[in-house]
C-alpha cells in the first residue's frame, strides 16, 4: 500500500516544551495565576510543585524560537490535570487553567499559526487520573455507576488512594493515580476519537500519543488515524513507542514514532565510555561503541521502516522522562555538540527539548524538568551551535530529505552522505580522543568542495591520483564537520 505522511514534518525542527517549566506570563485580567503559591522558578524541581509556566509565556517566546530556526511546537499535555507534567488528565476538553485556560490556548494557535509555525498536543489516551469525571462517578455511586465498565475494574470494592488494600483496577504500571481506560469498551473508545477530532478541528497540527503500545485494541489506531485525517489530512500522528515498533508503522496507523534507538546508539558512540548513567534510571548506560557498530544499528534503524516513515520520525537526544545528555556525558560539552550535529543532519524531523540549545542541564525525574534559566545563565556558544546547524538544515533539503548513505566507519571516526540529486554534503564526525586522517574513494552524484560547518578543527580536500579520486580529512579529537 502507499505510505502518505505529512509533508510538513519532513521539513520541521521541533521543540518540545514542558509548559509548567518554560515561561510565565500573564495579561492583567488573569493576574491570579502568579498569585497562588509557586515553587520559586530557579530552585530544584519537585514531583509536585508547580513554577507557573503557562501558554501567555510560550507566546512571548514566539520570537525566541523562530529566531533559533524552530518551526513546529510540541506541547507536553496542556489538559486540566492535578499533576504539573499533566499526564494525569482530569477533563479532555478544558485546558489547564493554571496553563491560562481556553484564552490563553486559542491565543497561541492563532500566534502560532500566524507566523506559519505548527502546533503538536500531547494525548494521553491509555489512561486518565483518578480525579477524571467518569472514574470519580465510579468512587461516588460504586457498581451501580454508568461508567463501571470504561475502566479495568479487577475486584471490589477499589482502592484509589489506600495503599494498604488492594487497587482492584488495572492502572498505568501500576500507579493508582492513573487507572487504565478500557479501550475495548465502544464507549470508551468513541469518546476518545472525539477528543482527537475535536482538538484537529480547532486548529491543532497533530497529537503525539503517550504510551501508544499501551492500547492493544484490534483497529484502535487505524480508525484513530482515520478520523483525525479526515479532518486534516496533513495532521502528524507520532505514538510513543520505546523500540521496536514495525506493527504500528505501516502506514494505518502512525506517520512516526518518538523512540529510543537513534538515542541509545549515538550515546554509546559519541558519549561512550564518559556516560556516567543511562538515560532512563532504570536502564544502566549501553556499552561504548566504535564507528562500525554504530553505523551497523543506525543502517539496520533506517532499513526497519519505510522511507516515507523514516522522513516523519520525531527524533531527540533526551526528552522530559530522560536524564538530559550533558548529564549523562558528565558534563562533557562535545558530547553535547557532536549528539546535536548527528541528530541535526539525520532523517526525520529533529525535536530540542526546551534548554537542550542554552546548556541547561538536569539529572532524572524531576530534575530533568527545570525552569527554563534566564538569559544571564545561557550557554550562548552552545545556542549559537544549534542556530548555525538548524539553519544549514533548513536551508538545504537534501539535509532534511535526501538518502542516507555510510562512507566510513573505522575505529571512531564515522563518515556519511546526505544525498538529494546534485545535492550532495557530507558529514564526518571524530569522536575519538586522537587526530584522525581518513581518505575514501566515495561514488557520489557530485564532489562537495566548502566546508560548511564545523566544531572542533577539521580540514578536507579532494585529490587525484591517475584515475582514482580521493576524498581526504583531518579530524581533531573529538570534532565534526559538514562538508557541501
Amino acid at each position: 500500500m502507499q505510505i502518505n505522511t505529512p509533508d510538513w514534518v519532513k521539513h520541521a525542527v521541533f521543540y518540545q516544551i514542558f509548559p509548567d517549566r518554560f515561561a510565565r506570563s500573564v495579561p492583567p485580567h488573569q493576574s491570579w495565576l502568579l498569585d497562588v503559591p509557586l515553587e520559586d522558578w530557579n530552585a530544584a524541581p519537585t514531583f509536585n510543585g508547580y513554577k507557573g509556566g503557562n501558554l501567555w509565556g510560550i507566546i512571548e517566546k514566539l520570537d525566541y524560537l523562530q529566531d533559533l530556526g524552530i518551526n513546529a511546537i510540541y506541547l507536553n499535555p496542556v489538559f486540566t490535570s492535578a499533576s504539573n507534567h499533566r499526564y494525569h488528565t482530569l477533563d479532555y476538553y478544558q485546558i489547564d487553567p493554571l496553563l491560562g485556560g481556553e484564552e490563553a490556548f486559542i491565543n497561541l494557535l492563532n500566534e502560532v499559526h500566524r507566523r506559519n509555525l505548527k502546533l503538536v498536543l500531547d494525548g494521553t489516551f491509555n489512561h486518565a487520573s483518578r480525579g477524571f469525571y467518569f472514574f470519580n462517578d465510579i468512587l461516588e455511586n460504586g457498581q451501580n455507576s454508568p461508567w463501571f465498565d470504561w475502566f479495568k475494574i479487577e475486584g471490589w470494592p477499589i482502592s484509589p488512594y489506600d495503599e494498604s488494600r488492594p487497587a482492584n483496577y488495572a492502572s498505568w504500571c501500576g500507579f493508582r493515580a492513573l487507572p487504565e481506560l478500557n479501550t475495548n469498551n465502544s464507549g470508551v473508545r468513541e469518546y476518545i476519537m472525539q477528543v482527537g477530532e475535536y482538538w484537529i478541528k480547532r486548529g491543532a497540527d497533530g497529537w503525539r500519543l503517550d504510551s501508544a503500545d499501551y492500547i492493544k485494541t484490534p483497529g484502535f489506531w487505524q480508525e484513530f488515524r482515520e478520523r483525525v485525517k479526515a479532518i486534516n489530512p496533513q495532521a502528524y500522528i507520532v505514538g510513543e513507542i520505546p523500540m521496536e515498533a514495525t506493527e504500528w508503522l505501516d502506514g494505518t496507523q502512525f506517520d512516526g514514532i518518538s523512540s529510543l534507538p537513534f538515542l541509545n546508539a549515538t550515546t554509546a558512540f559519541i558519549v561512550g565510555d564518559r556516560q556516567v548513567k543511562g538515560h532512563l534510571e532504570l536502564y544502566a548506560p549501553p556499552p561504548p561503541s566504535d564507528a562500525i557498530e554504530y553505523g551497523n544499528q543506525i543502517n539496520e534503524l533506517l532499513q526497519r521502516y519505510p522511507w516515507e516513515i523514516q522522513l516523519t520520525q520525531l527524533n531527540g537526544i533526551n526528552n522530559h522522562d530522560t536524564a538530559r545528555l550533558i548529564d549523562v556525558a558528565g558534563g562533557d560539552r562535545p558530547s553535547l555538540y557532536l549528539s546535536t550535529l548527528l541528530l541535526l543532519t539525520f532523517p526525520g524531523a529533529p525535536c530540542i527539548y526546551y534548554g537542550d540549545e542554552v546548556g541547561l542541564t538536569g539529572g532524572y525525574d524531576p530534575d530533568c524538568r527545570k525552569g527554563f534559566p534566564d538569559q544571564q545563565h545561557w550557554d550562548r556558544d552552545i545556542l549559537e551551535f544549534h542556530r548555525q546547524l538548524i539553519k544549514l538544515r533548513l536551508s538545504h533539503t537534501a539535509l532534511r530529505i535526501g538518502q542516507y548513505q555510510t562512507l566510513y566507519a573505522q575505529g571512531q571516526v564515522y563518515i556519511f552522505a546526505r544525498i538529494l540529486e546534485q545535492e550532495v554534503f557530507v558529514i564526518a564526525i571524530n569522536a575519538g580522543n586522537e587526530i584522525a586522517k581518513v581518505s575514501i574513494q566515495p561514488s557520489l552524484s557530485s564532489s562537495p568542495q566548502q566546508i560548511l560547518f564545523t566544531y572542533g578543527s577539521g580540514a578536507a580536500n579532494w585529490s587525484q591520483e591517475t584515475t582514482q579520486t580521493s576524498l581526504n580529512f583531518t579530524l581533531a579529537p573529538r570534532s565534526g564537520l559538514i562538508l557541501g
